[in-house]
């Protein structure tokens, strides 16, 4: 990488230096996420000129932004449909299977009742169906995406994820409204 004649047009697999598939190394992506980073680090380039500081800037905010991306398996996933040109429609397209919404609701009500109730162990019970949930819908994202390629019924996937984090976020709020 040269700091100095930035390449900003590669994407964030490039700059890992990762196949550009749902199943990543993570370990990779971590050895060379810290390898970038030190190389682009602001600190390193405070003595050159504003011109050189604001590029490293930029291949630090770079860096940064593409590890939060390929990290975290739902804007990884996010990426590569946008990559192949598939918006996931998140915010405009709710429809889902009818049996998706029925959980949804089983959740959404189980979630009330072990708020109301103090229960740490039903939101400890959710906490890890949630986990076990996302961990299906990864492995399918990798089917969808990795193997068959398709890409519409990953966009699907995407939107389930997306209710499941929210809702994992929202058994995290939970536990802290009973720590307090």
């Amino acid at each position: 990488m040269d700091i100095l004649n930035p390449d900003f047009q590669q994407d964030f697999f490039q700059l890992f230096n990762l196949p550009a598939v749902f199943k990543i190394d993570s370990a990779a992506l971590e050895r060379s996420f810290l390898a970038l980073q030190a190389q682009v680090h602001p600190d390193k380039f405070a003595h050159l000129f504003d011109a050189e500081r604001r590029l490293s800037m930029q291949w630090a905010t770079r860096v940064n932004e593409g590890y939060q991306t390929l990290r975290s398996p739902l804007n990884r996933a996010r990426y590569l449909l946008l990559q192949h040109g598939v918006d996931t429609q998140e915010e405009s397209n709710t429809a889902m299977p009818v049996d998706f919404l029925m959980q949804q609701m089983e959740w959404r009500e189980a979630l009330e009742a072990a708020k109301q109730a103090k229960d740490t162990s039903a939101l400890d019970e959710m906490e890890q169906r949630m986990q076990h949930e996302a961990r299906i819908l990864q492995q399918q994202l990798s089917i969808d995406i990795d193997d068959t390629r398709d890409y519409a019924a990953a966009s699907g996937i995407v939107r389930k994820l997306k209710f499941l984090e929210k809702l994992a976020e929202e058994i995290g709020s939970a536990f802290d409204e009973l720590d307090s």
